[in-house]
């Protein structure tokens, strides 16, 4: 093989490689876009990542134009586009630092065994034509092997980040990015150093430290290591946050449970007084009409009136918790002008807690609401029911809604499509309702299924009932 030969064959394996790197990349990317994305929008995305990393294939041809600076205009394009993308800034950012970092660790891998078969072709070429041809095997062999690491390393990258992707605030987009830009930053040193030149001599790094060949590809294993012991931790902290969030919103949904109960039975405790003494009203009422005082006698009956009416229950369920809850949210339901319908009866069998269920209704009638509040008045309605079936105990809410549902690619639950804010703790917590519903119904065995169809949402859970002790 002549020189030119060899240039040529080292061009278009380049072109070739470049190519399949792009490929990797739009992958790479469209690996983490949404389901309701991915039908319609996959094939765009990716080809739009893949032509904004060939674009800069021209600056490869320009010799003060590096690898790395190639990379640094990718991911600012693609972070300009990350609304067209689908995806956060800060997770694109992320996706294109972690992707430069596996290349470059992947390149220092691979030096080592380089370094071996170059030494090799060598020694076992006699001709400058021998040595162009193993040159160029040896070339092409080492960017296989390469790629093909790389692309094994992206991979289990990207498995590992997709296991739990959140929102990435600035806090945390800096700590992932501590170890992937170390890793880079080690590449470049090392790179700089594999071949020094000097006026007329020049030397190779591993040739001068042979232990350098066991220790640089050690290093850059560990980097790798870093960046999913990261990715883990990160993801570990996210599902402990989240569980505190849960934990949170069911103590204080327990806590205004319990304090609606103490009212109920003071009220309660009211009535029975109020029995004991009707004896007493019924006297004193005959008495101011026998002597023509109708005036006090309206106004003994109108006093009489707003202590009966003091707390209306015009539902009854046959459980006191879930008496307060219904008929709370019945009465939200009347100010929005929300037709509420219900047939609700608690089940008569011991093996269910009354708490549980009251969660449960807490969380389904609340999202309920608040689907209704972005329907035109007039279509405002939810239906309630729950219903015994032997050991099984059956809740369904029904409700009216408007626009489009998006579900959670891991949990398989609605997001909530209201806007959360980080100083406001309420809506932060918004939208694990469902979650909490989910959690309780497998305490029972049992199971959650929705239904969204023909601006109609319905929830149905399913529990089982539980052997007392």
């Amino acid at each position: 093989m002549s020189n030119e030969c060899f240039i040529l064959f080292h061009e278009i394996v380049f072109g070739i490689e470049f190519l399949l790197y792009a490929a990797a990349m739009a992958g790479f990317y469209c690996f983490f876009i949404t389901e309701r994305q991915r039908k319609p929008g996959s094939r765009k995305i990716a080809l739009l990542v893949f032509t904004i990393y060939i674009v800069g294939y021209p600056l490869f041809l320009v010799s003060w134009f590096h690898g790395w600076m190639h990379m640094v205009l990718v991911v600012g394009m693609l972070v300009l586009l990350s609304g067209t993308l689908g995806m956060e800034r800060n997770f694109v950012f992320l996706l294109g630092i972690l992707f430069q970092c596996i290349k470059s660790l992947t390149f220092m891998m691979t030096r080592s065994l380089d370094f071996y078969i170059s030494q090799w072709v060598l020694e076992h070429a006699f001709t400058p034509e021998q040595v162009y041809r193993n040159a160029a095997w040896n070339y092409l062999l080492l960017q296989a092997v390469q790629f093909i690491l790389f692309s094994l390393l992206l991979a289990l990258a990207g498995q590992q980040l997709k296991k739990s992707v959140a929102r990435l605030h600035g806090k945390e987009l800096c700590y992932l990015l501590l170890t992937p830009a170390t890793g880079i930053l080690f590449t470049r040193i090392i790179l700089r150093l594999l071949i020094i030149n000097n006026e007329d001599h020049f030397f190779q790094l591993y040739d001068r430290f042979p232990l350098l060949t066991a220790i640089v590809p050690a290093t850059a294993a560990l980097f790798y290591a870093g960046i999913l012991a990261a990715i883990a931790a990160w993801q570990k902290i996210i599902g402990l946050q989240e569980t505190r969030r849960k934990y949170f919103v069911m103590e204080q949904q327990t806590a205004a449970l319990q304090e609606r109960i103490r009212e109920m039975e003071q009220f309660h405790d009211g009535i029975r007084r109020m029995k004991h003494e009707m004896k007493n009203h019924l006297t004193n009422i005959r008495g101011l009409a026998e002597s023509g005082h109708y005036e006090d006698m309206e106004n003994y009956i109108s006093r009489m009136d707003v202590s009966l009416n003091a707390f209306p229950m015009s539902l009854h369920t046959g459980n006191p918790v879930t008496d307060v809850i219904i008929n709370d949210r019945q009465r939200a339901a009347a100010e929005l002008g929300v037709s509420f319908h219900c047939a609700f009866v608690y089940p008569v069998s011991g093996g269910y807690d009354a708490y549980d269920i009251g969660i449960i209704l807490t969380n389904l009638l609340c999202n309920a609401l608040e689907a209704c509040e972005k329907v035109p008045e007039g279509h405002r309605d939810i239906s309630l029911s729950g219903r015994q079936k032997k050991k099984f105990f059956l809740i369904e809410v029904c409700n009216s809604y408007q626009g489009e549902i998006t579900y959670d690619e891991h949990t398989r639950l609605p997001v909530s499509t209201r806007k959360t804010d980080s100083r406001n703790t309420a809506a932060s917590l918004h939208g694990i309702g469902l979650s909490n519903v989910k959690q309780e119904a497998e305490k029972y065995g049992g199971d959650v299924e929705i239904q969204a169809h023909g601006q109609r949402f319905r929830v149905t859970v399913l529990l089982q009932e539980r052997r007392t002790p």
